[in-house]
């Protein structure tokens, strides 16, 4: 933030706010896209124009996103560009400061969209009401912008739509305005009373500066199109690998003034930047091709570039059993086991997987307790409720447990959604207690039942076992119809995947030697690209094709013949 002496000195009842609000397609990082932008101007206290704009972006909406802020893929499709709407919002900052609520992420969003579009941020001054909250109504526990406007008597009609929250927003900040002028008579004096009161690190930190453009390497050959790129020095060696399906704009963006500030969201030392003299690139026809071709080039190239960091949370899990012990248990993990193991997933929702483990052991007398065993003289209070078969007695047969551990495992290693068969299990139950006049039992599996249906709503993804069977599936371009890329995905590994072949002479030989890798266990070196397809794949839309050994050119042939035509719909299974 570069703070122009002439707007510091001036008086707060003078100066001119501008209260903004963005909204954004849901996802993280390099993928995050701002799809909605509106501002209110704000003068004197009292609200004066109010602008907003639409935002088109690369990728489609997520349904959830789409629900959420009620902003549809058609409204999308024919929204402006950011290159056209970004020089406006400049305008409108100019010589103003940014009020915003939790301006931290607004300021974030606006900063790669910035970048993105190789514009250039204007770096206004920027006034937070969450700070300005906590400064002044500080009784005020609740600071969400909703809840914050309710107590102080502003009206919320509308809610995650970028130009009604600008405004809740700028009613807010006036609301608070009086209260700030009291103890700030100018904008830098506001600044400086609502800044970051944490104590900075006493390390000296050098902050990068931006190369100039004649020095940057050249990146006019780059396509607009996803794909993987290596910037590289003069001797060739690479620094740093990438990916985006836009190379071009986030292959600029490591160069611009927003990427080369504090604000950058991908927090990768930059350092290498000033040595890198060329460019290349390989493209891809998915996201999904360019993530996994970014993750096999960084392992074998191992640029200093990319640092492995804390990894970033995405809310994904795996329910999954490791057979390495006598009396195996099942688990929750963020990532698939490796070896002689199951792991169905990956599902959204670590507490809500971990109450089904809790649930199925108490279905099928599993241990409740962890991986080592202990041993008891009395069965423990699992075991006297009969919810436990009690291992740590000692006397316990293991080919019992393993038939029941088999029984329970036996119900996500089809080829659907264990959902259904875990409840029809249980109805099943239900229906055998009552046969034999066992009221008591049936009543707790209905409870259960209600239970789990009740939680199994709640869980994203698919409960499926990732080792069950072989798939063909088809990610599909940004925005091309008819381009994709296929992957075989064998054991929930990727053991092939390419630009979708255009005969099917090509197709079935490979999808005939993929199948031949069914039945290989998880290999460590394996484990964060399963990770990361299952989790990319639970969160997309593609189209996804059943392989049995034996399939059928025919049916091959048509699967990607409707697949070509197929833009993006919810995931189908045929």
């Amino acid at each position: 933030m570069f703070l122009a002496p002439e707007l510091a000195a001036q008086p707060l009842l003078s100066a001119e706010f501008l209260a903004v609000d963005t909204e954004t397609n849901g996802r993280a990082r390099e993928e995050c896209e701002l799809t909605e932008v509106g501002t209110v101007l704000v003068g004197g206290a009292e609200l004066h124009e109010r602008w907003h704009s639409l935002v088109g972006v690369s990728a489609p909406l997520s349904p959830g996103i789409q629900r959420f802020t009620q902003i549809s893929q058609a409204m999308i499709d024919s929204a402006p560009t950011p290159e056209a709407v970004l020089p406006e919002l400049a305008v409108r900052l100019r010589g103003r400061v940014l009020v915003a609520h939790s301006a931290r992420f607004d300021e974030r969003v606006l900063r790669q969209a910035f970048s993105r579009a190789a514009l250039d941020w204007p770096a206004p001054p920027v006034l937070c009401t969450v700070a300005l909250a906590r400064r002044f109504a500080p009784l005020q526990r609740r600071r969400g912008l909703a809840p914050l406007a309710d107590a102080l008597g502003i009206e919320v009609y509308t809610t995650h739509r970028a130009l009604p929250d600008a405004e809740t927003c700028a009613r807010v900040f006036c609301a608070l305005f009086g209260r700030l002028c009291a103890h700030a008579g100018t904008v830098g004096e506001a600044l400086a009373l609502l800044g970051p009161t944490r104590r900075r690190s006493s390390r000296p930190r050098t902050a990068p500066r931006s190369r100039a453009p004649d020095r940057r390497p050249d990146i006019s050959a780059l396509p607009k199109d996803p794909g993987v790129y290596v910037f590289r020095d003069a001797d060739g060696r690479p620094l740093y690998v990438g990916k985006s399906i836009n190379v071009r704009t986030r292959a600029r963006s490591h160069f611009t003034q927003s990427a080369a500030q504090a604000g950058d969201l991908h927090a990768v030392p930059v350092t290498w930047t000033h040595s890198a003299e060329q460019v290349d690139y390989e493209p891809t026809n998915s996201e999904l091709g360019a993530l996994v071709l970014e993750g096999r080039l960084i392992r074998a190239l191992k640029p200093p570039g990319n640092v492995r960091g804390k990894a970033e949370p995405d809310g994904y899990v795996y329910l999954r059993c490791r057979f390495d012990i006598p009396f195996p248990i099942l688990e929750v993990a963020r990532e698939p086991a490796a070896g002689h193991a199951v792991c169905i997933g990956p599902v959204r929702g670590r507490a809500e997987v971990a109450e089904l483990v809790e649930q199925l052991n108490s279905l099928f007398g599993l241990r409740h307790c962890g991986r080592t065993l202990p041993r008891r003289q009395h069965p423990s209070a699992y075991g006297q409720m009969g919810r436990c078969l009690s291992p740590c007695l000692g006397d316990l047969d293991p080919n019992l447990y393993r038939e029941r551990l088999d029984a329970a495992l036996a119900l996500f290693s089809g080829a659907g959604d264990g959902r259904t068969l875990l409840l029809a299990h249980i109805e099943n139950q239900m229906r055998a207690a009552s046969a034999q006049r066992a009221f008591e039992r049936a009543g707790w599996l209905k409870r259960r039942h209600h239970r789990l249906e009740a939680l199994l709503g709640r869980l994203g993804g698919v409960l499926r076992a990732a080792h069950a069977g072989a798939r063909l599936v088809l990610a599909p371009h940004p925005s091309a119809i008819g381009r994709l890329d296929a992957f075989w995905l064998v054991g929930g590994r990727v053991v092939d995947w390419g630009r979708l072949p255009d005969s099917a002479a090509e197709l079935h030989p490979r999808t005939e030697e993929a199948l031949r890798s069914v039945g290989a266990h998880l290999r460590p070196d394996e484990v964060d690209e399963v990770r990361l397809v299952g989790a990319w794949l639970a969160g997309h839309e593609v189209r996804s094709l059943e392989l049995t050994p034996g399939v059928s050119p025919g049916r091959l042939e048509g699967f990607v013949a409707a697949a070509r035509t197929w833009r993006s719909a919810k995931v189908a299974v045929v």
